[in-house]
Order: structure tokens, then C-alpha cells, then sequence
């Protein structure tokens, strides 16, 4: 596991979390829970991470919703902070586009 998803985690559970305002629309537009991926964090398996990404550091992860289902995450933590967790997307991923593991882009 990176430590920077063992960052994440630990931001999680210490509830120091954020969520942007693009990740609420996800959510609702796939209708997912905001505590369901909270609580998926813990079971997530690294999907790509964006180390150098410009608003601050960044990982992909494949999490699970309520029912068992994939479901793409973007973590990220603010460039020049050390918090909080943002969860910055969330999403279905597309079959069409991804491996039938959902951690491999086509």
C-alpha cells in the first residue's frame, strides 16, 4: 500500500475529510452515499496515483459501494497542506473503458 493512501486512510478516520463541491454531484448523479464511500476507504485498492498532480497530490482508487458494486474514487490532499482528505470525484466506472477487475484502463 502507498503512503499516501495510508495518509488518506488515517485523515479518514480522524475525520479530518472534505469533499468538493464536483464530488457531491458525482455522488448524487450515481446516487451514492457520502458514508458509504467514507466507509469503503479501509477496503480500497490503488487504481493510479497522481503524485504531481497541480492542486496537490492524488490517488484513484477502486472502493465498493453498499451493495458491492465498483466504484472509482479520487482522493487528494490540498497542495502545500498536510490535510484534509478531499474527495474529489466519485464515480461508476465504465466497463467499456476499464478491465473486468476495474484497476486497468483499456
Amino acid at each position: 500500500m502507498s503512503d499516501f493512501l495510508v495518509k488518506i486512510k488515517q485523515l479518514v478516520r480522524n475525520e479530518s475529510v472534505r469533499i468538493s463541491e464536483h464530488g457531491y454531484d458525482e455522488l448524487s448523479d450515481d446516487k451514492l452515499s457520502v458514508r458509504e464511500i467514507i466507509l469503503g476507504i479501509d477496503h480500497s485498492l490503488i487504481v493510479e496515483e497522481y503524485p504531481d498532480y497541480p492542486k496537490g497530490p492524488c490517488i484513484l482508487v477502486l472502493q465498493q459501494d453498499k451493495n458491492g458494486m465498483p466504484v472509482h474514487v479520487l482522493w487528494g490532499i490540498p497542495k502545500g497542506h498536510n490535510q484534509p482528505a478531499v474527495l474529489i470525484t466519485a464515480y461508476r466506472p465504465n466497463q467499456d473503458q476499464w478491465s473486468k477487475d476495474f484497476l486497468k484502463r483499456k
